[in-house]
């Protein structure tokens, strides 16, 4: 009776070892997989973010460089003025295209445009239309305001459509 329960203990340990691993074990990514955590509070809300303009079979990865083919790319640097912190600084780098029409300016894209003899990049978070036509109103992500005036299309120069660090 002894060696009975001897070995049903063994056998609960044994089971409880097991199905411990199995748990962590699908739990952990495979491969090349990153896996996020998830705030528990749902604090994390869907915001608009810019379009998706440079295809996954537009961009090559070689073993001594990486190239992106596409048209009409610029590249361009960022004065240090702290508003678009912390997505965009002085160190940055960014690659511009420059837009077709209005339409293909959305909420959530980060653009380049002329203001009083300046070049202002900020955030596009509302765009519509009125009696002088397209417009953007504009923000830079630093700043609690949106920026004075609306942006018209023929002010617009660029839409970033990648920073790199």
């Amino acid at each position: 009776m002894m060696i009975g329960k001897r070995l049903l203990v063994i056998a609960v340990f044994i089971l409880s070892i097991a199905a411990t691993m199995s748990a962590l074990s699908s739990n952990m990514p495979t491969g090349n997989s990153i896996r996020v955590f998830e705030w528990p509070s749902g604090d994390a809300s869907e915001r608009p973010s810019p379009a998706d303009r440079i295809k996954e079979d537009q961009i090559k990865v070689y073993n001594d460089r990486i190239v992106i083919e596409l048209e009409g790319a610029r590249w361009a640097k960022f004065t240090d003025t702290n508003s678009m912190d912390p997505v965009i600084d002085k160190e940055a780098n960014a690659i511009q295209v420059v837009p077709e029409d209005p339409d293909t300016i959305q909420e959530g894209d980060i653009i380049s445009y002329e203001y009083d003899g300046r070049t202002i990049i900020h955030r596009v978070i509302r765009t519509g239309y009125d009696d002088n036509g397209w417009y953007a109103i504009t923000k830079g992500d630093n700043i609690k305001e949106p920026d004075p005036e609306k942006v018209r299309f023929s002010q617009v120069k660029k839409i970033v459509v990648g920073i790199l660090y």
